[in-house]
């Protein structure tokens, strides 16, 4: 079995009025990918934001590496080794792709060997190395946004809907990326809502709805049943709409 890279214990999230996560229990092997399913609402963003600390959890313990990272800021936890890539992909629009490139790596400095691999995965950002990255297509865009969570090594990378709105050859393109990515050292916790998409690069699987998490194993099982994807998935669409 993987060591757990990071877990959640009890975790609830309050904005403002809004108590949106409602004890969420998480484990996060190390290595591979772990997605996290659910509807609309279901408080899966809202996870993601509260692991990088843009939302600080009200109860509850967050453990990244065996270090307790529920009461840090951002970059004290992006400094662990964690990066976050926003369903909005985050970029400056007004700045080349270089200069998206530059600002996101330690002290402006970009490892050579590690950018040429990096251009291999996702070939438009050598294509469009020096055009400004508003005028890139949206999954352009969305490879830009990946390309900058991991110019620098990142022992963790969270992804919130990476192929939200894009093409299907461009899914294709995405998910070839990303598998390449799990083969490193790097793990990735994923939302996504393609469930075609999660369940060929996924290894394990956490459905949430409610705040909470209703269902965690392995993606192959989850994938292989289609009565427990209803259980989990449809019947809980269709009771909430």
């Amino acid at each position: 079995m993987p060591d757990t890279l990071l877990s959640l214990s009890g975790v609830h999230t309050h904005i403002g009025p809004y108590h949106i996560l409602q004890g969420v229990d998480l484990i996060v092997p190390e290595g591979g990918v772990t997605v996290l399913l659910g509807r609309n609402g279901a408080g899966k963003t809202t996870t993601l934001r509260t692991i990088i600390g843009l939302w600080t959890a009200s109860q509850g313990e967050i453990h990244f590496a065996d270090h307790n990272i529920t009461r840090l800021d951002t970059p004290a936890i992006a400094g662990r080794g964690i990066a976050f890539v926003p369903e909005d992909m985050g970029i400056f629009t007004d700045l080349t792709v270089e200069e998206n490139m530059i600002l996101a790596a330690a002290n402006g400095t970009m490892d050579p060997k590690r950018l040429s691999w990096i251009k291999e995965l996702f070939p438009p950002i050598g294509s469009f190395w020096n055009s400004s990255a508003g005028t890139l297509s949206g999954g352009q865009k969305q490879m830009l946004s990946v390309a900058r969570a991991i110019i620098e090594p990142r022992r963790l990378i969270l992804i919130d809907e990476p192929t939200k709105g894009l093409a299907p050859a461009i899914i294709n393109a995405m998910t070839d990326a990303l598998r390449q990515l799990k083969n490193t050292d790097t793990t990735i916790l994923l939302v996504e809502q393609n469930f075609s998409m999660a369940s060929n690069i996924g290894d394990t699987v956490a459905v949430m709805d409610d705040g909470r998490i209703i269902h965690s194993g392995g993606m192959a099982e989850l994938a292989a049943n289609s009565e427990m994807q209803e259980r989990l998935m449809g019947l809980s669409l269709e009771a909430h709409q």
